[in-house]
């Protein structure tokens, strides 16, 4: 807004019609009652049948009526003139999400494809934290980081929301340097509130994510599986056609459940499939991940914004007042009316 002033909530601005509905309604009043009192005396009498009518006094009375309207308008919309910044201290958990990028995401055994519904489902998530802080790795062939462990739900949403196979590398899925990237985010004192989530199709086609489960395990940190395909699989959306191998053939890519429900197990985590769960990442941190020992995390500095409401609400309730307190009559002198 201007004159300095934000709006902590814009999304009261329509009520403000209620205050021009008034206004309104108050000048079609005043015109009924004129015309009123035309079909009862003429202009010319008026004085003489009506000498304490004051048409000045009742137009003023609908101008504080509707100013009273606008001010608890104003109000309720929340002038914001100033802030203060404060140190916010939150308890929760270190999450790292790694998602699978690479091309075997695109397969539409899922709807619309894996990819897409792996990223639905890290959104899902986002949505239920609140202390926790969050990490995203995407990889493929190798792994890289998108975001290090923040609060920042909204970039984090974003960063999301933008991943995809042609930003890789390296083709194929390394699962193993996906999990050894996460584990660098940790801070390594205690793995008791700390976890991975690994969003895949299970195709560890350069080894090594048993291997980096139990590095992890030593470690204490469990890690979280959501296996993104289904057992038939599909084949692997390429230009206008489909990949092929080496002999012609399209190429089918199927969920490989067992290799995923290895690697949890090797922590202590759990394993659930896209296939068999309608929204199996919240799932697992409602019931798994959200019940792991929280700590004290510093969330960095918050904007509390100075709500000036009570400004434009005295002059409402000044102007309802005096609007109230107001008659249409004048008054003598002495007090009586004429």
């Amino acid at each position: 807004m201007s004159a300095g002033f934000e709006l902590l909530r814009p999304w009261a601005t329509p009520l403000l019609l209620v205050a021009a509905a008034l206004g309104v309604l108050g000048v079609v009043s005043l015109a009924w009652r004129a015309r009123s009192r035309a079909r009862l005396v003429s202009e010319r009498h008026l004085r003489r049948f009506l000498p304490d009518f004051s048409m000045g006094r009742a137009r003023v009375k609908v101008i504080l009526a509707m100013l009273g309207a606008v001010g608890m308008g104003l109000a309720l919309l929340g002038p914001v003139r100033g802030y203060t910044l404060r140190e916010v201290q939150r308890r929760g958990v270190d999450l790292v999400l790694c998602l699978d990028t690479s091309r075997s995401m695109w397969v539409q055994d899922l709807k619309p494809d894996r990819l897409s519904r792996a990223q639905r489902e890290m959104r899902g998530l986002l949505e239920l934290l609140e202390g926790d802080r969050v990490g995203v790795i995407a990889f493929s062939g190798d792994a890289r980081l998108v975001a290090p462990l923040t609060h920042d739900r909204t970039t984090l949403t974003h960063f999301i929301e933008t991943l995809s196979p042609e930003d890789n590398m390296r083709g194929g899925t390394h699962v193993g340097g996906a999990l050894d990237r996460a584990l660098e985010l940790f801070d390594g004192r205690t793995g008791s509130h700390e976890a991975i989530c690994l969003l895949t199709d299970g195709e560890d086609l350069e080894g090594g994510g048993l291997q980096a489960a139990e590095l992890a395990a030593e470690r204490g940190i469990r890690v979280y599986v959501v296996g993104m395909g289904t057992s038939d699989g599909g084949k692997i959306p390429l230009g206008g056609g489909f990949v092929r191998d080496e002999t012609g053939q399209e190429v089918v890519s199927a969920l490989n459940g067992e290799t995923l429900r290895a690697i949890a197990d090797a922590t202590g985590g759990e394993y659930l499939s896209a296939e068999t769960s309608p929204f199996p990442l919240e799932e697992l941190y409602e019931k798994r991940i959200s019940r792991l020992d929280s700590r004290d995390l510093w969330a960095g500095k918050v904007r509390v914004p100075h709500d000036r409401y009570q400004w434009p609400l005295v002059i409402a309730l000044a102007c309802m007042i005096t609007g109230f307190g107001m008659r249409e009559q004048r008054k003598r002198s002495g007090g009586s009316s004429q």
